[in-house]
C-alpha cells in the first residue's frame, strides 16, 4: 500500500506542475518566486517518491523513509503556500524575499527558465482559479500531499515488489 501512496503522490505532483505550466505558457499567468519555489518543492516530492519506490525493493523500510521525507517537503510547501498567500501577495516586489534569494542563488531560473524562470511580481501574479487564488489551491495540494506522505510514513510496509 505504501507504494501505491507514493506513487499517487508523485502523479499528483506531475498533474499539478503540467498544470502550472500549461497556466503559464498557454494562458500567459506568469509566475513569481514564491510559485516557483512551489514548483521545486514539487519536483523534490516527485523525484523522493519515485526514488524512495526504487530504493523499497531493496527494503522496504525505505519507503517508510520516502513518506516521512514527503511529508517534510509537503510541510514547507505548505509554510510556502501559506507565506505566498498572506504576505508575499500584498509585496509589490517579492524581490530579495527568501523564494527570490534561493531560486537565483541555486540559478535554477536562469538556467531552466521555463520551468524556475520568475517573471512577475507576487502581487501580480495573484491569479483566481474557479474564484479561489492559486495560492490556496497550492496550499490545498500540500495538504493532500502532506497527508498522503504521512500514510505513507505509517502504514506497513509492503513486501511485494513494485
Amino acid at each position: 500500500m505504501p507504494s501505491r501512496i507514493l506513487h499517487l503522490i508523485a502523479l499528483l505532483c506531475v498533474a499539478a506542475l503540467t498544470f502550472a505550466l500549461v497556466s503559464q505558457h498557454v494562458f500567459d499567468m506568469q509566475p513569481c518566486a514564491w510559485c516557483v519555489l512551489q514548483r521545486l518543492v514539487l519536483v523534490v516530492i516527485a523525484l523522493t517518491c519515485w526514488l524512495g519506490l526504487l530504493a523499497g525493493r531493496i527494503a522496504a523500510g525505505l519507503r517508510r523513509l520516502a513518506g516521512m521525507l514527503v511529508t517534510l517537503l509537503g510541510i514547507s510547501g505548505v509554510l510556502a503556500a501559506w507565506y505566498q498567500y498572506t504576505v508575499a501577495a500584498k509585496m509589490f516586489s517579492c524581490d530579495m524575499t527568501f523564494a527570490d534569494r534561493f531560486m537565483v542563488n541555486s540559478g535554477l531560473d536562469a538556467n531552466v527558465p521555463w520551468l524556475f524562470g520568475i517573471f512577475a511580481s507576487c502581487m501580480d501574479a495573484r491569479v483566481d482559479l474557479l474564484g479561489i487564488e492559486y495560492a490556496l489551491w497550492s496550499l490545498g495540494l500540500f495538504l493532500v500531499i502532506t497527508a498522503l506522505g504521512v500514510a505513507a510514513l505509517l502504514m506497513r510496509p509492503d513486501h511485494a515488489p513494485v
